[in-house]
């Protein structure tokens, strides 16, 4: 993947979405790169509502617009700090480790959401390892919202229809 590909995809998926915030993740090597002010700008002319640099901590580049994130190794300085400069809301990151569809929620999600609420106000959203409805359902019953990325993919992949009856689970998942 080129990064004007992914601009090009990412529009385009502005078109056929336009009311889904559309938040690309990536990794600063690829700003720095790409430019940062450019790719910031050329992320938002594709549609991009956002973005998540998942290897930039909070206090760095502070005038990049873009959602942070906290993980159960941050300290409770590290959450309040990210919570003053997330992009609307804080993404927490259910492990410690490489994301992707797991088989079991993490045991330290629960702890993290209470430090974050004690840190900042701002909406929690946890993403990580959730890849089933069960997962999902789990985790609205502490946490703001929902983070599905590595298990979606792959529904992607298998395609269209595959992906529509992988979301209309969750969503069930999240309504009951």
């Amino acid at each position: 993947m080129r990064t004007q590909a992914c601009l090009d995809v990412l529009a385009r998926t502005r078109e056929l979405l336009p009311e889904t915030p559309l938040i690309p993740m990536t990794y600063s090597s690829l700003l720095e790169a790409w430019g940062w002010d450019r790719f910031a700008a050329d992320a938002a002319a594709a549609g991009a509502a956002s973005l998540i640099v998942a290897d930039l901590p909070a206090g760095d580049r502070p005038d990049l617009r873009r959602v942070q994130l906290v993980a159960p190794t941050s300290t409770d300085e590290r959450i309040r700090l990210a919570g003053e400069q997330t992009d609307g809301w804080l993404y927490l990151v259910t492990v410690a480790g490489t994301t992707g569809a797991r088989s079991e929620l993490s045991p330290a999600l629960a702890g993290l959401v209470e430090r974050a609420r004690r840190s900042t106000e701002v909406p929690l959203y946890a993403g990580f390892g959730i890849s089933t409805p069960e997962h999902a359902r789990a985790v609205a019953d502490f946490a703001d919202g929902v983070v599905v990325g590595s298990r979606a993919l792959e529904a992607a992949e298998a395609g269209a229809d595959t992906l529509r009856t992988y979301v209309a689970s969750l969503r069930t998942a999240l309504d009951s």
